[in-house]
């Protein structure tokens, strides 16, 4: 509605400027105002044209004022989607009128309002319209008398038209819209590598892009949308060649401003030209030959092609082309790019030069356009080496600084850049190179671009290779491999290619630069260029470039003084003086930071390549040598010192100098041998070795500073591999060969007085305020820690540990806390390696010299003088009283878990349970029962009481700053947001910590005398945990119980004792738990009851029956507890709730083992009792009888408890009732849970079956009596699933009872008769019931999918009906005699239910209640018939179809004569459908029926038929008829033809059963 409000503003404002001159204007307007009145939503504006109309009759009146109004309003309805496609031929026509005006506010509102059109639905896709909008802008931008605003703004509005245009080709062709800005124009970075990185995701972007779109086809078809795109994009093409254009009208445009138009097209509708062909031919023909004709270069250019910007958008233009399209325009890219390369060899300005440089620049910046190109041009025989080329061309650039008369200020300038680019500061030409001083610049601005250019070819081949690592097709350096891997991948092929390619010019110009450059920025960008390169040849295992990369960057590592003059200097000097002279000149080394980053550089490749450097490593290792020269000499320095200083001086200062940083680089390359491969590690001391050999050969013919050198580099050899020796004792074995034969004696320690000073000095400084100051000293215990702890004098290491401790506890900084608890680690590590001598030494004897020489681990002793350093350390620490010093370190542990750091007390925490699990088998009793009882127990208790008393004030997070005056903290997650939750979190690693301990030390730990105390105050902890504390750390006690036991109850380690004072915790936690819902208690009793599961499968052999039953009596307290605090829970939910949904997860799992045989009829009627009860007929005779004794020699307790108890409970001793009543009062035993009942009878059913036999067969008939009483609450619950899946399990247990019967398997177990009996009545009473009262019956039904249901149901029913009939009265069963009479009396029951209703109400009864009542007369029908069943005839078969076929003839005869009387009494009216097809199938049955002569003899027949049939040997008889014949003879007079047929069948059957058609023939003849 605020549009109505502003329209009928702008209408009320249109009407006062018109009031006096225009009235039609203003009566429009007033008209135009009640109008929009009328309209009830902006919606309707479209529909009516008067708004539109008087907006349009104020700009026919082409005054400034009215003009600006109606304009302003018209672009609104537009932007509102309120004007109708209709009139926009009218719009255009009045926006042409105003175009020629001449007052610039109308003319700026003209192209306004077109662009508001071209933005809008009302998008022109006519020609004429579209051509008219253009002319507009056009004819405003040529238009000389147009202001400078105006003309540019029709420029501007011109340009986003077009681009909207090609926008809306690219929806309507249904290509990506992807737009990928102006390409070359990518923002640089500060460095060339971060330029490559940004390529790469641009380029990924791009080409993700269209891969999204999948294999799209090239189309050659456009929509009319697309016609008129390439109408406009020829125009603009004709135009940039200054050419006319045909279709805009247009004679002439400024070909700069065409061609800029142009390139933006082709950068950012890159689909177009790729999908379809026209803009492709476009492109090839037309927009190609325009830009190789534009590129030619010609020093009498001039005019517009002559300026600088004209040739930048040509170059511009020309790279989107070879970036974007040169797979598919193979030739035209090839010809471009010849002719930028040719470019920088011609005598053009220096602008033209860097314009192109630019271009070839930004080709090598982007690896996947230089990766394309090398592809097409360079790995294609047909095609030119373009890439080569360009590298060439850049190298040539580079070079021709040496022959520049201003070659050192061109350098000196290309530094500055690089120092200006690093600062994020870019260099901007000045295309007026008249000065001298702008000229040098701009040479040096092309040397920075071919310098880049190079160093991203460098990049890109790097990049490249590790994306061939990272796909597979190469190996990683870091990878162990003997074999040189062979590179076939499409990737891994073409970095070789490249390499091979472009090795040499690349070394050539980059070595040039970096041997003439000072500047630190681009000293840096070379070397970065140099290892990035030379890893890339490692990798690919280009074995020549790598040599040459490593043997160029060698050269800038130390600058070695002149031998000549030093071997002068040397000879100058006095006899006496010889020695002294030789030691002041032998290493007089300066290193500049040029050298010192050579040397980084070299460190980081060997670091990278150690794996792969085989031979080269000499190369490395020469360096590596005069560097340990230098750093070992008191006159080498570095150019930041002005005079050189003593190495005393240097390490005494405080500061890390370079040669300190140096030193460590050199040490820890070294260090890093035991990362190596093995191979690795032997190229190395080959190398190593080959450096000491040369240097031996040559001292003897030596003498002075370069016998000096020689020596020292044999000195670092040795050195070096006595370092490799140390890092890699784990597999000494294959290294000793080489090793041996150049070990030397090594000095000993020179700071043995010094160190307590040291030390001193570094607690004091951790005491200190100033960050900086704590940071420095903390470096220095750092280095200290890690890499001379076994250079410290023994009595020192306790020392250490107080500092270590100090930094650990002080406040100023966090990281430095954390990082020195990890020291105190460290600490441990080397205090436990002796701890092993100690112990052994301390049984034999207590005052025992402990300097003896220690074994090797293979049992050999060697006795080389070189390890004679290592020996000497490991006897002195094992004088040391290792105890104390361990004990020392778990006393600062123990404190700083103690601290109000979460950070800090979880990392001390960690540590300490670390260092016990990792070294805890070194440690003897008696210290282990100093850790538990002062360490690690207190601790649990302190965080147990931390965690109880702490606040639970909610904390704020530290603050980030004010929003509105106030402050915005960090937000902190839920679970932490609170002293006592972080307390908690310490409580759970301590659990967690005490978990992993019991875990791997259990049984030694259970043997220490005081154990049992620590662990009951550890069981009482998990009480009060699961009581009181929260969730997590709840969860966490139950683990660390649950670790322990099942970790050693399947080894065999755990005492029985230990597992029940397990199962009392969780008994009392349960008993004591909280009887209402919570999420939590319920999480935690879930977890419980998860571990009682766990624990009885791993610890089954450890159970007896008083332990099997208490956990019965557990799982039986959580359900009641459950059913009490959750009674509501299925209404509400519709599912188990979760703690009970556990239970049934856990219950499968308590099968009785073969020992615990008698508790299966605990464990069957502990489930039997979750089942529903009802006062059925079943339950009240079930009550009424007394059970038998199961078996002549069985004598179980638990047979009466079913019938003693109410409702059939198993009986609980005083402890479970006394639980039961604590924890849920008065609970009635019937637990009405009918969802929970659903999910138990599946259980009880696969238990059931699983139960021994003699244990199965006690049980048997209460599981039956159960399953029954299931079965009937289909009555009061017919949707639920609960009968349905006790008929499924009933029948599933009856099958198997029958298939074990057939196979002789109770009688093989013994079972008394008695017993079967039993089980056979219950049998019947439940077939009886459920049968007779609840199938085929027309019950009622709540649930809307009742009648889906119903056939599922229906199925139901006959599958219990063919069990009876199919499997078990047909089977060989022990049933007896009475048994067998109810149970076909059932189904006869059911089979009367058609017959016995009145006439008139049989149609009411539903159609699968008569289907069931003959599905049930088919089943007498077949128990009495004997058709294919001779070889399964039996003495139980023989009896069933003698009883089948007396109650089939009287239910059959009482059919027949039904259907005649009620045939009388309806007269004329038409006979019941389902009592006709009952009759009928009787028929049909009685004439298929065939039977048995032993069931013949049950038949009510006259005794002469009975003899007479019994001497008629043919089987084929059918002398059941013969019981009807009266009822047949009735039938033949019924109305029903149907009837009259069949009856006239049995009749002659019956004179063929009786012979009488033979002597009917005899007569006759």
């Amino acid at each position: 509605m605020a549009l109505m409000a502003v329209l009928e503003s702008d209408l009320r404002a249109l009407s006062a400027e018109a009031r006096r001159r225009y009235p039609a204007v203003k009566d429009g307007a007033e008209h135009a105002i009640l109008k929009l009145r009328s309209l009830s939503s902006p919606s309707e504006l479209g529909q009516s044209e008067d708004i539109l109309r008087i907006f349009l009759m104020a700009c026919e009146v082409r005054t400034v004022k009215l003009s600006v109004i109606g304009l302003s309003c018209i672009q609104k309805l537009i932007s509102h989607d309120a004007v109708a496609p209709s009139a926009l031929k009218e719009i255009f026509s009045m926006l042409k009128n105003h175009a020629d005006m001449a007052d610039e506010s109308v003319q700026l509102k003209t192209l306004q309002t077109i662009l508001i059109i071209f933005q809008s639905r009302l998008h022109p896709e006519n020609e004429d319209n579209m051509a008219q909008a253009l002319g507009i802008c056009l004819r405003l931008l040529e238009n000389n008398r147009s202001s400078d605003s105006v003309r540019n703004t029709a420029a501007a509005t011109f340009r986003q038209a077009v681009a909207l245009i090609f926008d809306h080709v690219v929806r309507a062709e249904s290509l990506p819209m992807g737009k990928f800005g102006s390409g070359a124009h990518i923002t640089r970075t500060n460095s060339v590598t971060g330029d490559v990185s940004r390529s790469i995701n641009h380029s990924e972007s791009l080409e993700h892009e269209f891969a999204s779109e999948g294999p799209s086809l090239r189309r050659e078809t456009l929509t009319k949308a697309g016609k008129l795109g390439l109408q406009l994009l020829e125009d603009l093409t004709a135009l940039a060649a200054g050419g006319s254009a045909s279709w805009l009208h247009v004679n002439t445009l400024q070909r700069t401003f065409v061609l800029d138009i142009l390139e933006f097209i082709l950068s950012n509708h890159v689909s177009l030209f790729r999908m379809l062909v026209s803009y492709e031919q476009v492109l090839r023909h037309q927009i190609c030959s325009l830009l190789m004709t534009s590129l030619r270069t010609n020093v009498e250019n001039e005019g517009e092609t002559g300026e600088p910007y004209f040739r930048r958008l040509v170059l511009r233009s020309v790279a989107h082309i070879i970036r974007l399209y040169s797979s598919s325009l193979i030739t035209e890219c090839e010809v471009f790019l010849s002719m930028l390369v040719k470019v920088t060899f011609l005598d053009l300005p220096l602008w033209h030069r860097i314009l192109v440089l630019e271009i070839l620049r930004g080709f090598c910046v982007e690896a996947r356009t230089l990766r394309l190109l090398f592809q097409n041009f360079d790995m294609n025989p047909k095609n030119t080496n373009v890439v080569e080329g360009m590298v060439k061309a850049l190298a040539r650039v580079v070079s021709s600084v040496q022959f520049q008369e201003t070659s050192e200020e061109s350098l000196s300038a290309v530094a500055g850049m690089f120092s200006s680019k690093a600062k994020g500061i870019e260099w901007i030409l000045d295309n007026d190179a008249s000065n001298a001083a702008v000229l040098v610049a701009s040479e040096a601005h092309s040397i920075t671009l071919a310098i880049e250019g190079l160093l991203g070819v460098v990049f890109t081949v790097a990049t490249l290779t590790d994306e061939a690592v990272d796909v597979g097709e190469l190996e990683s350096p870091r990878c162990d491999y003997d074999p040189l891997p062979k590179c076939m991948g499409e990737t891994a092929v073409l970095c070789i290619s490249m390499v091979d390619s472009l090795w040499l010019t690349i070394l050539d110009a980059l070595s040039l630069i970096l041997s003439r450059s000072h500047g630190e920025a681009i000293i840096l960008e070379i070397l970065k260029g140099y290892q990035a390169f030379t890893q890339a040849c490692g990798v690919l295992h280009a074995v020549e470039p790598l040599n040459s990369f490593l043997a160029s960057l060698c050269k800038f590592t130390i600058n070695i003084p002149n031998e000549s003059d030093r071997r002068s200097a040397v000879l100058q000097s006095p006899g006496s003086k010889r020695s002294e002279s030789l030691v002041d000149q032998k290493d007089n080394i300066v290193l500049t930071p040029k050298n010192v980053q050579a040397l980084r550089t070299l460190f980081n490749i060997a670091h990278r390549l150690h794996n792969v450097l085989g031979p080269s490593w000499v190369l490395v290792l020469e360096t590596l040598a005069a560097l340990d020269r230098a750093i070992h000499s008191p006159h080498a320095t570095t150019q930041e010192v002005s005079t050189a200083s003593s190495k005393l001086a240097r390490e005494s200062s405080g500061q890390y100098s370079d040669f300190n940083v140096l030193s460590s680089l050199n040490s820890q390359l070294f260090e890093s041998s035991a990362l190596m491969h093995i191979s690795a590690v032997k190229s190395l001391l080959s190398a190593l070795h080959q450096l000491s050999h040369q240097c031996m050969i040559g001292t003897s013919s030596s003498f002075g500073p370069t016998s000096s050198q020689k020596i020292g580099s044999i000195s670092f050899s040795v050195e070096r591999m006595i370092s490799i020796l140390v890092n890699n004792l784990h597999r000494v074995e294959p290294l000793w060969d080489q090793v041996v034969g150049h070990f030397l004696e090594r000095c000993g320690e020179k700071l043995h007085y010094s160190w307590p000073s040291i030390l001193e000095l570094l607690r004091s400084v951790a005491d200190a305020s100033e960050k900086d100051l704590i940071t420095l000293g903390f470096q220095s215990l750092r280095f200290i820690m890690n890499d001379g702890l076994s250079s410290i004098p023994t009595d020192c290491i306790h020392e250490c540990v107080d500092v270590t401790g100090a930094y650990s506890s002080q406040k100023t900084e966090l990281n430095i806390s954390l990082t020195a608890v990890g020291l105190l680690w460290t600490t441990t590590d080397f205090i436990a390696k002796g701890l092993v001598h100690g112990i052994s030494e301390e049984k034999e004897a207590a005052n025992q010299d402990l300097c003896s020489v220690p074994k090797q681990m293979d049992g050999e002793k060697r006795e080389e003088k070189t390890l004679s350093n290592l020996d000497d350390q490991n006897h002195s620490i094992s004088m040391v009283d290792r105890d104390k010093l361990l004990f020392a370190v778990f006393s600062l542990l123990k404190k700083l878990g103690a601290d109000e750091r979460p950070e800090v007390r979880n990392s001390a925490i960690r540590t300490l349970f670390q260092t016990l699990g990792s070294h805890g088998q070194k440690l003897s009793e008696s210290m282990w029962e100093d850790c538990l009882w002062n360490y690690v127990f207190p601790m649990l208790d302190c965080a147990s009481h931390m965690a109880a008393t702490s606040s639970k004030d909610e904390w704020q997070g530290k603050e980030l700053g004010t929003r509105g005056g106030k402050a915005v903290h960090m937000l902190i997650h839920h679970s932490r947001n609170t002293a006592q939750k972080q307390w908690d979190e310490t409580l759970v690693l301590v659990l967690g910590g005490i978990a992993r301990l019991l875990r791997s030390f259990f049984p030694f730990l259970a043997n220490l005398s005081n154990f049992w105390t620590g662990w009951e105050s550890l069981l009482h902890f998990v009480k009060n945990s699961i009581l009181n504390g929260s969730k997590e750390v709840s969860l966490a006690a139950i683990n660390c119980l649950q670790t322990t036991v099942l970790s050693h109850s399947t080894k065999g380690n755990l005492p029985v004792a230990y597992l029940n004072s397990v199962l009392d915790v969780y008994e009392y936690a349960l008993q004591k738990s909280p009887n209402y819902s919570d999420n939590a208690a319920g999480k935690v009793k879930q977890e419980i009851l998860h571990g009682l599961g766990e624990l009885y499968v791993q610890a089954q052999k450890m159970f007896d029956d008083r332990m099997y039953g208490q956990l019965l009596a557990i799982i039986d307290l959580a359900v009641r507890q459950t059913m009490i605090t959750h009674d509501n829970y299925e209404i509400e939910f519709g599912h188990v709730p979760p703690v009970l949904r556990t239970i049934l997860e856990i219950l499968p799992l308590l099968s009785p083992t073969e020992q615990l045989s008698s508790m299966w009829l605990v464990l069957l009627r502990e489930i039997l009792q979750y089942l529903p009860r009802s006062d059925s007929p079943l339950q009240k005779k079930e009550d009424e009888e007394e059970p038998p004794s199961t078996s002549d020699n069985i004598h179980d307790v638990h047979v009466r408890t079913k019938y003693d108890k109410p409702n059939g409970t198993a009986p609980t001793t005083p402890k479970d009732a006394s639980a039961l009543s604590e924890s849920s009062g008065s609970v009635t035993t019937a637990i009405p849970n009918h969802l929970f009942a659903e999910k138990l009878i599946p259980v009880v059913v696969d238990l059931f079956l699983k139960a021994p036999a003699v244990e199965k067969c006690i049980i048997f008939p209460e599981i039956i009596q159960n399953l029954g009483r299931c079965m009937t609450t289909r009555r009061d619950n017919p949707d639920s699933s609960l009968w349905r899946l006790a008929v499924e399990g009933f029948n599933h247990i009856l099958v198997d009872d029958v298939t074990k019967l057939a196979a002789n398997f109770w009688q093989d177990m013994k079972i008394s008769r008695p017993a079967r009996l039993r089980v056979w009545k219950e049998v019947a009473d439940v077939y009886e019931i459920f049968l007779v009262g609840y199938c085929g019956r027309a019950l009622p039904s709540n649930s809307l999918s009742a009648v889906a249901l119903s056939g599922a149901d229906e199925s139901l029913e006959m599958s219990i009906l063919d069990i009876l009939g199919d499997k078990i009265l047909k089977s060989p069963i022990d049933a007896p005699f009475d048994v067998l009479q109810r149970l076909i009396s059932t189904i006869d029951r059911c089979a009367s239910r058609t017959c016995s209703l009145p006439v008139e109400t049989v149609e009411l009864m539903p159609a699968h209640c008569s289907k069931f009542s003959l599905a049930c007369l088919h089943k007498l029908f077949s128990l009495s018939s004997s058709d294919n069943e001779a070889s399964k005839w039996n003495l139980t078969r023989a009896e069933v179809s003698k009883i089948s076929i007396t109650v089939l003839m009287g239910r059959c005869e009482y059919i027949l004569n039904r259907f005649l009387i009620d045939e009388n009494d309806l007269g004329e009216r038409n006979f019941p459908a389902a009592r006709l097809e009952e009759i009928i199938f009787i028929l049909q049955e009685l004439a298929r029926l065939k039977i048995h002569p032993d069931t013949a003899s049950a038949l009510p027949l006259h005794p002469v038929l009975k003899s007479g049939l019994a001497m008629d040997e043919n089987s084929d008889k059918r002398p059941h008829l013969l019981v009807l014949f009266p009822s047949f003879c009735e039938l033949v007079i019924s109305r029903e033809a149907r009837v009259r047929e069949l009856v006239q069948v049995l009749l002659r059957l019956i004179t063929k059963e009786l012979a009488l058609e033979k002597a009917s023939m005899a007569g006759g003849r």
